[in-house]
Order: C-alpha cells, then sequence, then structure tokens
C-alpha cells in the first residue's frame, strides 16, 4: 500500500494539487485545487482500488426531482458518479480506480471530470443545497 500511497502523492503534486492532509498508515490524503473547484477531496488508497469522494452539497428536504435530476445527471459525467453518503442526507461525488495500472493521466481524467462537473452543474448544485 505505501508504494500506491506515494505513487499516488507523486501524480498529485506532478498535477498542482495542494495536499492538505495525509495519513499514509490509513492511505488518506485531502486535497485541494481552488481553481478547479475540488477543495477538501478525499483520496483513500484501499488497494487494489483508489477511492475519491468529494462533498457536494447536504440535501435539506428530499426530493423526487433532485433524485431524478442527479441521476439524469451521471450519464454525463466522464468519470465518477454522484451518489448518496449512508444516512442518505449528503451528495458526494465518488469515483475509483484501479491502482496496478493507474497513470498520471487516467487520475487526471477523472480530476478534469470533478471539475468539469462542478463547473458546468454549478447552479443546479446550488439550487437544489437550498431547496
Amino acid at each position: 500500500m505505501n508504494d500506491n500511497f506515494q505513487m499516488v502523492k507523486n501524480y498529485l503534486t506532478d498535477l498542482n494539487y495542494e495536499i492538505s492532509f495525509e495519513n499514509k498508515e490509513e492511505g488518506i490524503m485531502v486535497i485541494q485545487k481552488e481553481s478547479n473547484g475540488v477543495r477538501n477531496l478525499i483520496l483513500g488508497v484501499a488497494t487494489p482500488i483508489l477511492i475519491l469522494e468529494q462533498f457536494i452539497f447536504k440535501i435539506n428536504n428530499q426530493s423526487e426531482m433532485i433524485f431524478k435530476s442527479l441521476l439524469q445527471k451521471n450519464r454525463d459525467i466522464i468519470h465518477g458518479a454522484f451518489v448518496l453518503e449512508e444516512t442518505g442526507e449528503k451528495v458526494i461525488f465518488r469515483d475509483t480506480l484501479q491502482l496496478e495500472n493507474l497513470d498520471l493521466n487516467e487520475l487526471e481524467a477523472s480530476l478534469n471530470s470533478l471539475g468539469l462537473l462542478l463547473s458546468e452543474y454549478a447552479d443546479k448544485i446550488i439550487e437544489f443545497s437550498k431547496y
């Protein structure tokens, strides 16, 4: 796991992401890149996969319209998807990547997918968070 952790950390550094927290023993990193809209993105190195999770918004009032819209938007997301965390109160972006063949381009594509999602869907996210 430590080799995978260091590999991911090196890729993040190469991509100019700020690592604001890391725990090598637990395989956890938290990264930022405000220019891409990425803030407190959690990465979990859980060999054989890398898990990426970004909190998007809290659901104040569960609505079929919100859930339907999120599921429809999942179809447009290049990498990853909107998911509900266990309690069903928070929407997060989640992606998983295989560590065995992970390269810089693949990680960058996943991170760019999140950045693109946040930029093009920002108005809806704000609307849903106020609903």
